[in-house]
């Protein structure tokens, strides 16, 4: 229906919507306006002083388009205006040409410099299409992205030409700033950074998801993080023009009770780590046995011996615990069979020439059996002793979401009438009631108030507590929590020297740069979360086969990795070879893969002491406190 009132639009009204909407088009639609523009005047120009016969007579016999061409000249250059001659009539109308080429050529030039400037903010903001090819992805920011970025150009480093592609709403600039502050060699590797959204299939497409290599999901820092990341997952997998082989997807969780709903959306296409649960559970088992994140940090980094597949040709028909020896420079600790990866298969399974051996090595051909075996000093071996497990008493210091699993984690490991105790700024009367009805081993008490306050620290008699454990506040920007960790490490660290006494305390850090200031403190071990699941992360983003494996080795159910006392497995202060500390294991159903000397606990330069696949001819001996690190089921 048409209103009484209305007026329909004038011809005017028409003519300037039309331009304004042209105008809108950009610096192409300017550039082509004003070309239009000036071909008109031009022709205007030269149609004037041919109809009004202005012409000087050296221009009287020229062409119509010779005419225009001299007045295109003129319009583009207005110096050579002072050597003209002709009459009156005809130096106005150049005149008039010249100021009418003034105004083009400055419009031009303003046009062009806004284009300009439009496209370098357009690059500056990181919108342009990515064009890689097998190239890997990372999506999201944080402090992960750095150890990620370290890691996969380690990885990398037999490549010629490899590429990290990263997406998230952070500023590129400031991306491209932050991984030039932190990380001085990139090797062989560029890192391509834009900026958009990570649920957004169109921003998706901008960084070439289609012809990636892997894509790795990392969580934020802030919101809900896994609601975030099984969106993510949701764009990827099922975006309608999505390309038709499978991704290769790595994605972090921050809660375990959102991974059936991850694992249901990423289905066979994404790798998810539960990354609350995986520090949990190293955090359990670190506390009962220091060095244990070194051994993991150690497996996990680019940096030294990784986890291979291999054939086994050469030990076919060999039982796997007569294998164990005949690798005299790598480390087996399971197999791939047609039923999937087993980690600390059954010792007397005899290995079928369609399985894959499952070893620790400095690289994939480095996997060789020799047919020499060395030699087995049985007088070194000692009888296995099994001791009888105590009551423990733990000490958790702080508080963050991953508590109630290692609370829960420390009853599966100790003994009856075991006791935990936590102290933290919050109340956690709550937890107290949902977990004294499932504790079995041991009763817990929660008590408010500041780990940092020294009063505090000293009416607790730490010296009484068999473990400490010092927790990060995920609330605190990661700086924050970390000076906070320190401080309370600083005052424990004073409480044992006055005690006299080693305490043992492990502490959850959150920036593995703030790790060198903490080891002033003496504690037996950093667990530094984010970047244990970033290596974890990277490893199996470079071969999806590890996902399995790696689960296995850190699932709590089934073969784990542990330090045990050396004097267990051999005699003290006798040399030996490796291979001797090897089959000592072997006896007992475990993996010999490395040890720790206690001596070089605090020498970061000796890696903390750990040793991880030393070669079977290596002679090593040990002390009282030294410890074996073995692949065993308890």
């Amino acid at each position: 229906m048409t209103s009484a009132n209305f007026n329909p639009p004038s011809a005017s009204d028409r003519l300037r919507y039309a331009f304004d909407n042209l105008m809108s088009k950009g610096t192409p639609a300017l550039i082509g306006l004003l070309a239009l523009g000036t071909v008109s005047f031009i022709v205007f120009w030269a149609g004037a002083v041919s109809i009004l016969g202005v012409l000087p007579d050296d221009m009287r016999e020229t062409s119509l388009i010779e005419r225009m061409w001299y007045g295109l000249m003129r319009t583009l250059d207005a110096g050579t205006m002072g050597g003209d001659a002709g009459s009156w009539a005809f130096l106005v109308a150049n005149l008039g040409v010249t100021l009418g080429g003034v105004f083009i050529v400055s419009a031009l030039i303003g046009i062009l410099n806004t284009g300009l400037e439009a496209k370098l903010d357009g690059l500056r903001k990181g919108r342009s299409k990515v064009i890689e090819d097998d190239h890997t992805v990372v999506l999201g920011w944080g402090p992960a992205v750095f150890t990620i970025i370290e890691e996969l150009s380690i990885a990398n480093e037999n490549k010629k030409d490899a590429c990290i592609v990263i997406l998230s709403e952070a500023d590129k600039v400031v991306m491209e700033e932050e991984i030039r502050e932190r990380i001085s060699d990139l090797r062989t590797t560029r890192v391509v950074c834009r900026s958009g959204s990570v649920t957004d299939i169109l921003d998706l497409a901008m960084v070439s998801v289609q012809t990636s290599r892997s894509i790795l999901v990392i969580a934020p820092d802030h919101g809900d993080p896994d609601v975030h990341v099984i969106k993510t997952l949701l764009a990827l997998i099922h975006a309608p023009d999505r390309r038709k082989e499978p991704y290769h997807i790595v994605a972090e969780l921050r809660h375990e009770k959102n991974l059936g709903i991850a694992r249901m959306v990423g289905k066979s296409e994404a790798s998810i780590i539960a990354a609350g649960d995986l520090i949990s559970r190293i955090t359990v088992q670190t506390c009962r046995q220091s060095g244990l994140s070194l051994v993991h940090t150690e497996l996990l980094d680019f940096g030294g011996d990784e986890i291979y597949f291999s054939r086994p040709d050469a030990v076919a028909g060999l039982t796997f615990g007569e294998a164990l020896n005949r690798y005299p420079t790598s480390s087996l600790i399971g197999l791939a069979t047609t039923d999937g990866p087993v980690v600390l298969p059954d010792l007397a399974r005899k290995i079928d020439i369609s399985d894959r051996l499952i070893a620790i090595s400095a690289d994939d051909d480095t996997v060789v059996a020799s047919k020499n075996i060395d030699v087995i000093d049985e007088s070194a071996i000692v009888a296995p002793v099994r001791a009888k497990a105590l009551p423990e008493r733990t000490l958790i210091l702080g508080a963050n979401e991953r508590l109630l699993s290692i609370v829960n984690g420390l009853d599966s490991y100790a003994a009856k009438g075991s006791e935990v105790v936590v102290v933290a700024a919050a109340d956690d009367q709550d937890l107290v009631t949902s977990l004294t009805a499932t504790l079995k081993n041991q009763s817990l008490h929660c008590h408010k108030a500041d780990v940092t306050d020294r009063k505090v620290l000293d009416s607790l008699s730490v010296g009484a507590f068999d473990h400490l454990i010092v927790l990060s506040d995920n609330e605190l920007t990661a700086e924050m929590s970390d000076s906070r960790v320190l401080m309370t490490l600083l005052h424990l660290r004073e409480i044992g020297e006055k005690l006299g006494k080693d305490l043992a305390i492990v502490s959850d850090m959150r920036d593995v740069r703030n790790r060198r200031l903490a080891e002033v403190t003496d504690a037996d071990d950093f667990i530094v979360s984010d970047r244990l699941v970033s290596l974890m992360m990277c490893q199996v983003a470079e071969n999806k086969q590890l996902f399995p494996v790696l689960s296995d080795l850190f699932d709590p159910e089934g073969a784990e990795i542990y330090l045990k006392p050396a004097s267990d497995y051999v005699r003290l202060r006798i040399g030996m070879s490796f291979a001797t500390v090897v089959e000592a294991a072997r006896r007992r159903g475990e993996i010999a893969i490395g040890y720790r000397k206690a001596s070089l606990a605090r020498d970061a330069s000796a890696s903390y002491g750990v040793r991880t696949n030393p070669p079977k001819a290596e002679r090593v001996s040990f002390d009282l406190d030294d410890k074996v690190v073995v692949v065993a089921e308890s």
